[in-house]
């Protein structure tokens, strides 16, 4: 499985991220508002945010969403932890700016995600800030189910409370 194809489609584009895009993506994400849920609230702070950016390189599975209309960078996702033995990858880190909040483009950042790595995997896992309602929401929107929580360090990050979310390949297709 390729941890980061170009997709896309009528709403969004998930570029591949590069070391050369820390600013553009950072203007996406320099909104206190867009972080006040996740676990570590202040990646709105540029030193914040290059630890995020440095995860998200080293990750090599992280994206730049780009609003197909306009060309603008809108936010980022990312797979991670891919499993072949174990048929399973993680979605998150994912953010987009409040522009393009209200379901429409996460939905269809995820759609993407899910229908291509479902190609390679049987479950997908999400890992969701216990204090992010609003990602809670989306995920159970998407059709996930919440199994367990576990407490995690993001890279670099302090350890939080974090909720798993699961979708497996039969109940998406």
């Amino acid at each position: 499985m390729d941890l980061q194809p170009y997709l896309e489609n009528h709403l969004v584009r998930l570029a591949p991220l590069k070391e050369t895009d820390f600013e553009v993506l950072y203007k996406a994400a320099s909104d206190p508002l867009i972080w006040e849920l996740h676990p570590n609230p202040n990646r709105y702070q540029r030193d914040v945010f290059s630890i995020y950016f440095s995860g998200a390189i080293e990750s090599k599975g992280a994206f730049l969403i780009i609003d197909a209309q306009t060309n603008e960078v809108i936010g980022s996702s990312r797979f991670y932890d891919y499993d072949a033995n174990n048929s399973t990858v993680i979605i998150g880190y994912t953010f987009l700016k409040r522009s393009h909040w209200g379901g429409t483009y996460n939905k269809a950042v995820k759609k993407l995600m899910l229908d291509y790595t479902f190609q390679f995997v049987n479950q997908v896992y999400f890992h969701v800030g216990a204090n992010n309602i609003r990602s809670q929401k989306a995920m159970k929107k998407l059709g996930a189910e919440k199994i367990s929580q576990m407490v995690k360090a993001y890279h670099g990050e302090k350890e939080t409370l974090n909720y798993i979310f699961v979708i497996a390949k039969e109940r998406w297709i």
